[in-house]
């Protein structure tokens, strides 16, 4: 399985994908304001890039539990100038974090060349068309409600199940809209409306999602699920129960992972991958 746009081509059957996550924000759950400066984010972004990271995840509204919305014109203002400046100087792809297609449209044309929608496709109804028009891969993942109210006593009848058909759901609207199936991601949505034992089943169950036969992206990166299972670690202290969710993710069949500590996790990748593959991949 290969995923090729672009001057860009991964090839699924060698490794595992790094994507970095930027955030352009002030309140982000894990790294909120901590790059909100665009030199600071351009040089956070390079940083990752040498670090291992194959792709660059940049956002500019934060979608933590209980998160409020920001309007277009405010998000496109926190990331267009990073993309912008980015794009003259790595030679990665970038991926816009943003389920508005205004928004996305604005990022592609700064110089992205890929879009992660938290929403599936679902909450802005035109940004299947602007995928399709500018030819580029999208991320399609599973949330249950929005950030503001995902976390409030999230429940199934069978989490699978239904999980699998919203990512079919938003596949339709991908192919309608002329995205190639090539071209299209999905994402279980680790944390987006799933209590801790909803994430931990996901992430053993990975390999059923392997029927889409589309790259699957996995991103448990520092989450409370993780803090909780370790006795309420705050976020700074999730890296070892982060690198355990990565392993044994990518043993289950993810195919990239999202994550905020990439030099660590590409280590971890990379054992994962020759474990995996029976391999040694250097």
């Amino acid at each position: 399985m290969k995923l090729i746009w672009k001057d860009y081509c991964f090839d699924f059957s060698q490794r595992t994908y790094v994507m970095g996550i930027l955030n352009v924000t002030p309140d982000s759950f894990s790294d909120g304001g901590k790059f909100f400066s665009k030199d600071h984010a351009v040089k956070q972004a390079l940083g990752m890039e040498e670090e291992g990271a194959d792709i660059i995840d940049i956002g500019g509204e934060s979608t933590r539990p209980g998160a409020e919305k920001i309007s277009v014109k405010e998000e496109i203002k926190r990331i267009v100038p990073v993309i912008g400046a980015l794009a003259t100087k790595t030679n990665i792809p970038i991926s816009v974090d943003t389920y508005k297609s205004e928004v996305a449209k604005a990022a592609l044309s700064a110089g992205a060349s890929m879009v992660n929608d938290i929403s599936g496709l679902r909450f802005d109804k035109k940004m299947s068309r602007v995928v399709a028009e500018n030819r580029v891969p999208v991320v399609i993942m599973h949330i249950k409600g929005t950030p503001r109210n995902m976390q409030k006593a999230p429940a199934y009848t069978a989490l699978v199940p239904e999980i699998m058909d919203y990512l079919r759901e938003g596949i339709e609207l991908a192919r309608n809209a002329g995205v190639p199936d090539d071209k299209i991601i999905i994402d279980p949505g680790i944390g987006f409306g799933k209590t801790v034992g909803h994430n931990l089943e996901l992430i053993k169950r990975l390999n059923e999602f392997a029927g889409f036969e589309k790259p699957v992206l996995l991103g448990p990166s520092r989450k409370s699920f993780i803090g909780k299972i370790l006795g309420d670690l705050p976020v700074e202290e999730r890296l070892e129960g982060t690198a355990a969710a990565i392993a044994v993710g990518i043993f289950n069949g993810a195919n990239i992972i999202r994550v905020h500590d990439v030099k660590e996790m590409a280590q971890v990748a990379k054992v994962a991958d020759a474990i995996r593959r029976g391999v040694e991949n250097t």
